[in-house]
C-alpha cells in the first residue's frame, strides 16, 4: 500500500528583481517548499487568488501597487486575510517596519536578508 506524499506548503514570492527572486526562491527550494513568484503587485494579487499560497512574500518596492498596498488590501480580503505575509525589503528604518506591521504584514524582515531567518519565519507562521 503506497501513501501519498504530503502536499508541500506554497509559498508566493513577490520582487521586481530577477536577481531577488532567485535568491529567496533557492533556499525555499532546497527547503521542499513550492515557490511561485511575481513581480509586481498586480501579479501578487492575481496569484493570490488564483493560488491561494499558504505564505507570501513581499517586496515593498513593487511597480503597480508596492507591498503595502498589497499587503492592506489581502488582509482586507475575506478568504484571503489569513495568509501569512511576511514583508522583506530594502526598506529598513524602524518607521518602514511600523508601517509594514500596521498594514497587516505578519513579519517584517530586512534585505540583505539570512535564508535561515527567513525559513524560520516562514515555519513558524505556517
Amino acid at each position: 500500500m503506497q501513501f501519498p506524499l504530503p502536499k508541500q506548503p506554497t509559498v508566493l514570492v513577490v520582487d521586481d528583481s530577477w536577481t531577488d527572486l532567485a535568491l529567496i526562491a533557492a533556499p525555499l527550494y532546497e527547503q521542499g517548499f513550492n515557490v511561485v513568484t511575481a513581480s509586481d503587485g498586480e501579479e501578487a494579487i492575481e496569484k493570490t487568488v488564483s493560488l491561494h499560497p499558504n505564505c507570501i512574500i513581499l517586496d515593498v518596492v513593487l511597480p503597480k501597487q508596492n507591498g503595502f498596498q498589497v499587503c492592506r488590501y489581502l488582509k482586507h480580503m475575506d478568504g484571503y486575510n489569513q495568509i501569512p505575509i511576511i514583508l522583506l525589503s530594502g526598506k529598513n528604518t524602524p518607521q518602514d517596519r511600523h508601517w509594514g506591521i500596521l498594514q497587516g504584514a505578519d513579519l517584517y524582515l530586512t534585505k540583505p536578508f539570512n535564508a535561515a531567518e527567513l525559513i524560520s519565519g516562514i515555519k513558524s507562521l505556517l
